[in-house]
């Protein structure tokens, strides 16, 4: 997609640490940058009109004003700026109806201390019909990260996902990891079972190996220049990319979508990994 890339800012450290992230994307993209704000309407029975008034200038303000900032600190990046009177999960969805991306902080205002992801990245994430980055507190990343790493279903791949991925990395000359997580077949444990397993376990292994290079012979065609490192791991998904988000300075995962908005929900392996990752995290919506 060729639209901008949009970012959601509360005025927050948070939501600009992921604006600035928007920012450097549109500019490796060359599209341009679309703040979005959102001011809930108060109550009518609880503030007076001016005071409702008020409200929404402050935000207005505090929206321009970041604009200007972005557009002093990139000068060759255009920079606009969308305030809504609504609920921010009502607005940035709005906003980004015809963009690129969606990029939010894991947490603005909102929330208490310890609470790693708030529910207006949540609900953008599994709704929006744009891939959604969601940035976490910068001191949580590596200083040495130097890959990206997308989750990998090699047995049902979601062109979308491994997609952006391969993008991804050729867009910041980076090491592509492709991590496809496997488990043992479930069984009633006994000692016979286990030492079965254990003989089999490498045969399996190789199989799945054998699985992913072929899944991803295409998109290595398709761009040659990308460096690429199959990561088949026995462990559960959720365990296995959060253990490699360490090392990355971007995570994929992807997010089966609906026609019913109302059944529209991220799946328990992109939920654990953008409460836990330790990177940027864009969840890329794909057919189910």
């Amino acid at each position: 997609m060729t639209g901008p890339v949009v970012a959601g800012v509360d005025g927050s450290e948070r939501s600009l640490v992921a604006a600035e992230w928007a920012a450097r994307e549109a500019l490796r993209r060359g599209v341009g940058l679309l703040l979005a704000h959102a001011c809930p309407p108060l109550p009518r029975r609880v503030s007076p009109v001016p005071g409702v008034d008020a409200w929404q200038h402050v935000g207005e303000q505090m929206l321009r004003r970041t604009a200007d900032e972005f557009m002093t600190r990139h000068p060759g990046l255009g920079v606009e700026g969308v305030h809504a009177d609504a609920e921010p999960e009502q607005a940035l969805l709005a906003a980004a109806a015809d963009a690129a991306l969606l990029v939010v902080g894991a947490r603005g205002w909102g929330g208490f201390d310890g609470l790693a992801v708030g529910s207006v990245a949540l609900h953008v994430a599994a709704t929006a019909d744009c891939p959604v980055v969601t940035v976490p507190d910068p001191a949580a990343r590596a200083p040495d990260a130097d890959e990206v790493v997308v989750g990998f279903t090699a047995h049902a791949p979601a062109d979308e996902t491994i997609g952006f991925a391969f993008r991804a990395a050729r867009e910041r000359n980076a090491l592509l990891r492709v991590v496809h997580a496997w488990e043992l077949p479930p069984a009633a444990p006994s000692a016979w079972m286990l030492t079965v397993l254990e003989e089999d376990r490498g045969l399996w292994e190789d199989q799945e190996s054998q699985v992913v290079s072929d899944a991803l012979r295409v998109w290595r065609e398709e761009y040659p220049q990308v460096a690429v490192v199959p990561d088949v791991v026995l462990l559960g998904p959720a365990q296995a990319l959060v253990r490699a988000s360490e090392r990355a300075r971007l995570l994929v995962v992807g997010r089966r979508t609906s026609p019913r908005v109302a059944e529209r929900r991220l799946g328990p392996v992109a939920h654990a990994v953008l409460h836990h990752a330790h990177c940027p995290v864009v969840v890329v919506p794909h057919p189910a």
